[in-house]
């Protein structure tokens, strides 16, 4: 079944969206629709790669993706990438505490309680949080992907 993609301006008002659980195959697919609608708003200069392990998922193993930025193009997809700048790994319920709700104080919390473990270039990931790539860098996006995650 291949979902469909939500409106530009999605009111939940308006009509009913289908739910998908976080990380799932659905989930991926209509993220990738929403990442086309939406745009990333990366700075030009951004440049970095991460890859990033979840465990306890509830799909039976652990899921893995990869996300990342160069000039001004966000990409990410499932699977890790050669050649990344460092490695989050963290359980499934904090993954989408983070990467749902946009909010990157939740993932300094995560990371200050040992929730998050990072191995590589934690002062890149910094920069590139302090220039407006990650989660929550564009409202709309992280809006619309809040609507599709059960």
């Amino acid at each position: 079944m291949k979902p469909t993609i939500l409106p530009l301006r999605h009111n939940p008002r308006e009509e009913t969206v289908a739910k998908h659980a976080f990380m799932s195959d659905e989930w991926f697919a209509l993220v990738d629709q929403l990442v086309e609608v939406h745009g990333t708003d990366i700075p030009a200069h951004a440049a970095i790669l991460v890859n990033v392990t979840v465990t306890d998922t509830p799909f039976g193993a652990e899921r893995r993706m990869h996300m990342g930025a160069d000039a001004g193009q966000a990409h990410w997809g499932i699977g890790h990438k050669e050649g990344s700048d460092l490695t989050l790994s963290t359980d499934y319920e904090t993954a989408r505490e983070v990467f749902v709700t946009g909010d990157p104080q939740a993932g300094m919390a995560a990371f200050m309680s040992g929730k998050v473990k990072i191995q590589g270039d934690l002062a890149k990931l910094m920069a590139a949080q302090a220039s407006g790539v990650g989660p929550g860098a564009n409202n709309a996006l992280a809006e619309a992907i809040q609507g599709i995650t059960e």
